[in-house]
């Protein structure tokens, strides 16, 4: 985005806000300078991912109160500028003494404590972190600026709330450079203090953190092998000739490469190849070449072979039972790659650079295509719950009716029911289940606590175990009651896209249908909201015996009379009560 003229993104954005029909995701920027200039920036960045982003400004200078005003917003961006936590203090911070200082420090802290305490129910909020490097007085021994920004930022590390994700503002300025990222011309006329260099380097710097959000990370990340693993062609240089050591000019950068694709998979991300060559030779290489640091273990799927690559990707996302475009492909062929461009546009495909040394760069530069706002449990046996499912896809080949296929997997589901332990990988779930996801929401863990915490909400999950192994915490149900009247909606149903076709489905919504009429509930109201990823989901609450009484564009809205489920009982699906 660096490269497109401010010019060229006003006119893009009008035209994508125009074509986009998705809901919208609305941002609110919280700021003490004029920042309203980031407005089309943030929105094209987003928009042209997908997200129907929508971003309004608070007053300026008006953070605290704001803060209450705006709490509602997806996410909330806070812009606190130090140099204007009172006018001009960038330079009359070299000349109070230690009690005003102090007295200026505990007052923030104070404002700050505040405005994220109205923002806890907002579902992420960004918060900048202080800076000097605007008015910098390096050439000043005591510093005071440089320190109280130091302080400022230690107290937030260590007191921010879950929801909160904070944006290193001096990397983005390093980023973009001093120079190019301020313009004091306008700071000291109107408080406007960045460039729109700079709010192109921060809407890139935070984008990870909204896909993420959004559910749009990726989940797998798959390499050619020749002369993008490794240095040489395995087929004519042989074994002994390829390069991959860090201590060799050449291979020094592919063992980066390896290592980087190593810390991706120790966050749960899924690492494949797909390569024209010879699968012996390549499976030579992993189980025993001593600089390949990708072995069998760590490498999920392989289509090794020369079938052409479409051919091998859309394999790949079918076996892994994930989308397309939750895949990210290198390879070093510009021919392949602009193949898969042409041909699968939903996958994300870099090509290695010509000049080598910039390989390494160009993925640190996009690592954020895989970030996830939280680590589970579940991400670090990602890979162990896959290779479980290829055993599943062997022994389904024997039989030939599925409920027969089923039962011998000897499958057991553990529900529980408003577990504080599990808000992590529940909110993990809501951000990046689409496939099996009815209505889409997504939550942060601070969403996950608040509907724990409220007497009328009552949250469901479930894990799932078979003779394989334990898939984890892999569903998710919140529905909201209205007891008085005998009333509940269902406001969230999903469940991991690993384990569709397993019908836990209906065991889980047995069990939910039991707990309801405990509490008397009478009518249970459900929305399937319709996109072009959960088309897995339609038609669930019909099979449930809900009655659709409502079709407007992508809702249907749906009631069930409860006194007149019938519960589906699935025979060969154990259902055990968790905490």
């Amino acid at each position: 985005m660096m490269s497109v003229k401010y010019s060229k993104i006003l006119k893009l954005n009008k035209e994508l806000e125009k074509s986009l029909k998705s809901s919208s995701y609305s941002i609110t920027v919280l700021s003490n300078i004029i920042v309203q200039q980031s407005k089309e920036i943030i929105e094209y960045t987003f928009r042209s991912e997908g997200v129907n982003a929508n971003v309004d400004f608070g007053d300026y200078d008006n953070i605290v109160q704001d803060s209450d005003k705006y709490k509602k917003s997806n996410t909330v961006i806070i812009f606190w500028e130090l140099s204007n936590i009172i006018d001009g203090f960038q330079y009359k911070v070299e000349l109070l003494d230690k009690n005003k200082l102090d007295a200026i420090f505990e007052k923030t802290k104070s404002e700050i404590d505040l405005a994220l305490k109205n923002l806890n129910n907002t579902s992420l909020v960004l918060f900048n972190t202080f800076t000097s490097l605007p008015f910098s007085h390096s050439n000043i021994k005591k510093n005071n600026l440089e320190s109280f920004a130091t302080q400022l930022n230690y107290y937030l590390k260590e007191n921010i709330p879950s929801n909160v994700r904070l944006v290193d503002i001096d990397k983005i300025i390093a980023s973009v450079g001093v120079s190019n990222s301020l313009d004091l011309r306008y700071y000291y006329s109107s408080k406007a203090l960045y460039t729109i260099d700079f709010f192109k380097a921060y809407t890139n710097f935070i984008k990870p953190l909204i896909m993420s959000a959004n559910g749009k990370s990726k989940k797998a990340l798959i390499f050619d092998c020749d002369n993008t693993l490794w240095k040489g062609i395995l087929g004519e240089d042989g074994f002994d000739i390829i390069e991959m050591s860090s201590n060799s000019k050449n291979g020094s950068v592919f063992a980066e490469i390896q290592a980087m694709a190593l810390a991706l998979n120790n966050q749960g991300i899924l690492i494949g190849l797909c390569s024209k060559n010879n699968p012996d030779d390549v499976d030579e290489v992993i189980a025993s070449h001593p600089d390949m640091q990708l072995r069998e273990e760590l490498i999920t799927i392989k289509k090794v072979n020369w079938t052409d690559k479409v051919t091998n990707l859309r394999e790949i996302s079918d076996e892994l039972n994930i989308g397309l475009d939750s895949l990210v492909f290198i390879d070093d062929s510009s021919f392949e790659i602009d193949f898969i461009r042409e041909r699968l546009p939903e996958v994300t495909v870099f090509q290695v650079p010509e000049k080598l040394h910039e390989y390494p760069k160009m993925l640190r530069e996009n690592l954020g295509l895989f970030y996830n706002l939280s680590i589970t449990a579940e991400d670090s046996k990602k890979i162990e719950m896959y290779k479980h499912q290829v055993k599943r896809d062997a022994i389904k080949k024997e039989f030939t009716d599925i409920e027969d296929y089923l039962a011998s997997l000897e499958l057991k589901i553990t529900i529980f029911q408003n577990d504080e332990s599990i808000i992590p990988r529940m909110s993990q779930l809501s951000q990046k289940t689409n496939q099996f996801n009815l209505t889409t929401k997504r939550y942060t863990e601070s969403d996950m606590q608040n509907f724990i915490d409220n007497r009328n909400t009552d949250v469901y999950a479930f894990s799932i175990a078979d003779k394989f192994g334990d898939s984890g915490v892999t569903g998710l149900g919140i529905v909201s009651l209205n007891s008085d009247i005998g009333i509940a909606e269902i406001d969230t149903l999903l469940m991991s896209c690993r384990i569709i076709g397993r019908n836990i489905e209906y065991s889980f919504m047995d069990y939910i249908i039991r707990k309801l009429k405990e509490k008397k509930i009478k009518v249970l109201n459900a929305n399937y909201i319709s996109t072009n990823k959960n088309k897995q989901g339609e038609g669930f609450y019909d099979r449930c015996s809900f009655e659709l009484v409502g079709n407007n564009d992508k809702v249907r809205n749906y009631i069930l009379d409860i006194n007149n489920y019938t519960l589906k009982q699935i025979n060969y699906i154990g259902v055990i009560d968790g905490k």
